[in-house]
């Protein structure tokens, strides 16, 4: 690369960083947060209103992708990505200065989700804005090389947070990073915001945007031209479903799910869990500079869709390897005894409560919730109508109740007395449960306390996960820029984009959690990214092109 490539590249990717770590630092605190803004609400609602709040960011990325795609296309690149940069920086700084609930009640959460729409807006526009101008700086047949360092930054900007999150946890001490110690993360992104505008400050505009403004060929309306024109509009729709959905679902279970599976599901300490997510990606991230370099040879489509393939036919087996290794106990339990739920199917709802107002007391309601926070996997079998709830632990039943049949000290004796009987047998079939020691669960006492069998299995299984992000994830900038010609470059491509990632991607631990609680089994939400992966590489195998030799400007040159 000459000085002046490797100059936009490095001022494009920085940026980006600084950006996604604003982004990330949130789904890294998200228990935090909850326990800070959403404090009325008991403590599964808090968790599911935290998850909500996080995901509201995701939801309004396509929007920011409309907004900020139409403005690159017709003031340019540069600006436009100064804008989002501000609008991510301040709103960042902004969080760490919010009161929580106990300060200032309802206002606290509404501030919260504002800010979070609004990261979600800039970030909408942010990572177009930098992928076309790098696009546009390539020299042809190295687009993937040199877009793939913008693939990079997600990632990066993910590890960053972490170990950002990990020193001050480290510093202040446990008690108090939750108490205040959690807004330092936020408040240093002052000063990432202020390198990353400086570095912005000093680039130029992209010279295919630059020539076309002079001969002025610049769409005077790209997203109707974008979208309501079938001749672009068609590859927007195969960009979404033949390409991103796939990889937005892959990149969310690689890193996040796999954060969320450890400490929620399996129980891992959140810092040893960090850690490993951690040393993962330190391994993995090269994957991205790897196969975006490969695609340059063999095409974008293959590695994609060989990346979608292969998570659809390894999640089940990677995920119960990991779940074997980092907590022996709960995998030996699950296998030896099976848990059973014996209910009258017209008491059991879906337990998903987004606006915290649905009261869950049926006895089946109460008897999978106890399960599930357990992390006990069962199924359920049909009950005589209107009989109480049982769980069947091997050949131990234990009543459940009915919460809003009790009165005066039932109410404080009954659920005590169900979750400590339903424990007690629990301990008995070997489930990990409070007052059982549980030692073969992986934990580390340190960042570099990595030299043992258990971490290195489960670090090696997690860097799969990440190589399968690296797969489809480091290509996929260079297959969008070549689908779509510069006059509506950045607004035809981001849209897709953040359709995939900001909706399939975004949504993916809540929903996978939900689908957990609802069917009783642990791996059940890995259903949700194996369908939609298969799809993509069915629909990506027939109608997605191999534009990995086309000239990104030939449009251009026959306008």
């Amino acid at each position: 690369m000459t000085r002046e490539e490797k100059r936009v590249i490095l001022a494009s990717s920085a940026g980006t960083i600084f950006e996604w770590y604003d982004f990330y630092l949130y789904g890294s605190l998200a228990a935090i947060i909850g326990a800070q803004f959403f404090s009325a609400f008991p403590e599964a609602t808090r968790n599911v209103f935290a998850l909500l709040a996080f995901a509201a960011g995701f939801l309004v990325r396509p929007f920011g992708a409309l907004v900020f795609g139409r403005l690159g296309d017709l003031v340019g690149r540069k600006y436009t990505f100064l804008m989002t940069i501000l609008i991510m920086g301040v709103s960042t700084f902004v969080v760490g200065l919010l009161p929580g609930y106990e300060t200032i009640g309802w206002l606290a959460p509404v501030i919260l989700i504002a800010l979070r729409m609004l990261q979600g807006l800039a970030l909408g526009g942010e990572y177009g804005g930098a992928v076309v101008y790098v696009a546009e700086h390539a020299p042809q047949g190295r687009r993937g090389f040199f877009t793939s360092w913008i693939q990079t930054t997600a990632t990066l900007g993910l590890l960053l947070s972490l170990m950002v999150i990990l020193a001050v946890r480290s510093w202040t001490g446990e008690q108090a990073f939750a108490a205040w110690g959690w807004r330092i993360p936020f408040l240093l992104s002052i000063f990432l915001l202020g390198i990353s505008v400086w570095i912005r400050l000093q680039m130029e505009e992209s010279p295919a945007f630059k020539k076309m403004k002079e001969e002025g060929a610049l769409s005077k309306a790209p997203l109707s031209e974008a979208f309501g024109q079938w001749k672009n509009a068609r590859f927007a729709l195969i960009a979404l479903f033949g390409l991103v959905a796939g990889q937005a679902v892959v990149w969310y279970t690689g890193q996040f799910y796999a954060l969320f599976f450890l400490q929620n599901i399996l129980r891992v300490d959140m810092f040893t869990a960090n850690v490993l997510i951690a040393w993962s990606l330190i391994l993995g991230t090269a994957g991205f500079v790897i196969f975006g370099s490969l695609s340059d040879r063999i095409g974008r489509k293959p590695i994609i869709l060989t990346g979608c393939l292969l998570a659809a036919l390894t999640y089940f087996p990677i995920f119960g390897f990991i779940t074997q290794t980092a907590n022996p106990m709960l995998d030996k339990a699950q296998k030896a005894t099976k848990v059973v739920v014996l209910a009258d199917m017209e008491q059991c709802s879906f337990q998903f409560n987004p606006t915290g107002t649905s009261k869950f007391t049926s006895s089946c309601d109460i008897a999978k919730a106890l399960l599930a926070r357990s992390s006990v996997s069962y199924s359920v079998q049909e009950a005589p109508a209107g009989s109480m709830t049982k769980i069947r632990i091997g050949d131990k039943e234990v009543a459940s109740y009915d919460a809003a049949a009790l009165t005066g000290d039932q109410v404080k004796t009954v659920p005590a007395a169900f979750t400590k009987s339903v424990n007690e047998a629990l301990g008995a079939a070997g489930y990990p449960v409070p007052g059982v020691a549980n030692a073969d669960i992986v934990k580390m006492s340190g960042f570099f306390d990595l030299f043992r069998g258990q971490l290195i299995l489960l670090v090696v299984a997690l860097t799969y996960l990440v190589v399968l992000v690296t797969m489809v994830y480091g290509p996929i900038a260079a297959a969008l820029v070549e689908l779509f010609p510069t006059r509506i470059r950045y607004t035809g491509m981001s849209l897709p984009y953040h359709i995939g990632n900001g909706w399939f991607g975004g949504l993916m631990p809540a929903t996978a959690f939900a689908m957990i609680a609802q069917s009783g089994d642990i791996y059940f939400g890995l259903w949700y990214p194996i369908v939609i992966a298969l799809g993509t590489f069915v629909i990506g195998m027939l109608f997605v092109p191999e534009n990995k030799d086309r000239d990104i400007f030939v449009d251009d040159k026959a306008a």
